[in-house]
C-alpha cells in the first residue's frame, strides 16, 4: 500500500499494526533516477515560507498538480506526474514538496511524516501551486493525488476555488479539514473494492463521498474497482514489491488503465481551452 491519510484517528491503529507485523526493505530505487531528469525544480512562496516544487510537462499547456502519498515526493509519485505530462496533447505537471524534502523509506517513516503535516499548510501549498501554474501558462488547473494526496484532492475543490477539475485516488478528507458537500469543482474519485482503510478509502468511505458529492451539485463521479485494494494505481516494480510488502498482493492492469483512461477523460473534459 502506499500513502494514509486524513482521518488520523481511524488509520493510526491500523497502520501501526501493519508497520509492528510487516519488514519492508530499504527499496533500491532505480526508476526515481530516469524521471529525475525530466523535472525542473522550482520554488514556490506563499504566505511567509517557500516551499520546492517539479514541473514537467509543456509550456503553457493546461496544468494539474500531483500530490504525494505519504512517502513524500519518491519514485512512485514522479511516475505518476510523468505519465501524466504525456497524455492527450500534453499536460504541465506540478508536484508540490509538502513534506519539505523528507520522504519515508519505510513505514514508520511514512506515519510519521504523514502525523506531522500540516493538513491546512498543504491546502494551502496547493492553492499556491495552482495559482503559480495559472501565472506561468496554464489557463485552467487541475489537482490529482493519491491516499493522502486523494483526501487533500478532494479538500482542494472545497477549499481551493482556483481549481478547475479534482481527480482522487482513495482517500477522503477528514470532515474536520473540507466536507465534500461544499466542492466547488468538478469531482472524480477512485476506490478499490477491497480496500481496507476503514473510514478513509474503504467502500463505505467511498459510498459516503458518492453521497456528498451528489448533494455538491457539482459534476462527478465515483469508481470501485472490483477486487482491487488500497494504492493499486502504482504498478512499478518497486511499487509493487512494496505493496506485496505490506499484504496487498493483487495486480490488475486492466483496472489500472481503465482508471487512467476515465482520468483523462475527466481533464480533458474540464481542463480543455
Amino acid at each position: 500500500m502506499v500513502g494514509i491519510c486524513c482521518s488520523r484517528s481511524i488509520l493510526t491503529k491500523t497502520l501501526l499494526f501493519k508497520a509492528a507485523t510487516t519488514s519492508l526493505p530499504r527499496l533500491q530505487v532505480r526508476s526515481v533516477m530516469m524521471a529525475d531528469s525530466s523535472f525542473k525544480k522550482i520554488q514556490i512562496h506563499r504566505d511567509d515560507t517557500t516551499f520546492d516544487a517539479y514541473v514537467v510537462g509543456k509550456e503553457d499547456a493546461p496544468g494539474i498538480v500531483v500530490l504525494q502519498e505519504w512517502w513524500g515526493v519518491d519514485f512512485e509519485i514522479k511516475n505518476h506526474a510523468l505519465k501524466i505530462s504525456q497524455f492527450d496533447s500534453g499536460y504541465k505537471a506540478l508536484i508540490p514538496d509538502l513534506y519539505r524534502g523528507k520522504v519515508g523509506l519505510d513505514v514508520a517513516e511514512a506515519q510519521h511524516l504523514m502525523d506531522g503535516l500540516d493538513w491546512q499548510g498543504a491546502v494551502k501549498d496547493i492553492r499556491a501551486s495552482v495559482n503559480w501554474l495559472k501565472a506561468n501558462g496554464s489557463k485552467k488547473v487541475g489537482v490529482t493525488g493519491f491516499c493522502m494526496g486523494g483526501a487533500l484532492s478532494i479538500a482542494s475543490s472545497v477549499l481551493v476555488p482556483e481549481v478547475d477539475a479534482v481527480v482522487a485516488f482513495y482517500g477522503v478528507p477528514s470532515s474536520e479539514l473540507a466536507d465534500p458537500t461544499n466542492a466547488k469543482a468538478p469531482v472524480q474519485a477512485h476506490f478499490g473494492e477491497q480496500d481496507g482503510f476503514v473510514g478513509f478509502s474503504d467502500v463505505t468511505a467511498a459510498k459516503a463521498l458518492e453521497e456528498k458529492l451528489k448533494a455538491s451539485g457539482v459534476p462527478y463521479e465515483v469508481h470501485i474497482y472490483p477486487g482491487n485494494a488500497h494504492a493499486f494505481m502504482n504498478r512499478s516494480p518497486e511499487g509493487v514489491e512494496r505493496r506485496k510488502g505490506m499484504g496487498m498482493a493483487d495486480e490488475d492492469e486492466a483496472a489500472v488503465e481503465l482508471a487512467w483512461s476515465r482520468f483523462r477523460s475527466w481533464m480533458s473534459r474540464f481542463l480543455s481551452p
